[in-house]
């Protein structure tokens, strides 16, 4: 029922930008906060940022000033503009709907030194 498909990682060079984007479905899109997260191996999962139904932003302080989360609802769906990439960025980075327990699969950005 509930769906999200992360997608838009890839391989970059430090200082490099990546934009990633979470199409949803099997839920009111637009009345959720959704929220990325990321894992690196051996690591638990991070909250990178999140976004409420209203639009309220936040950001963990690591990727403050140089990451922007947005969302579309008419396409049912959230981005994240990554910029000045790091290779302590590099991770498996999922979204998450703030009512919904379902996670995507994730999509895989590796940031090169």
């Amino acid at each position: 029922q509930v769906q999200l498909v992360e997608s838009g990682g890839g391989l970059v060079q430090a200082g490099g930008s990546l934009k990633l984007s979470c199409e949803a479905s099997g839920f009111i899109f637009s009345i959720n906060a959704m929220n990325w997260y990321r894992q690196a191996p051996g690591k638990q999962r991070e909250w990178v940022a999140g976004i409420s139904s209203g639009y309220n932003i936040d950001y963990a302080d690591s990727v403050k000033g140089r990451f922007t989360i947005s969302r579309d609802n008419a396409k049912n769906t959230v981005y994240l503009q990554m910029n000045s990439l790091k290779s302590e960025d590099t991770a498996v980075y999922y979204c998450q709907a703030g009512r919904e327990n379902t996670w995507g699969q994730g999509t895989q950005v590796t940031v090169s030194s």
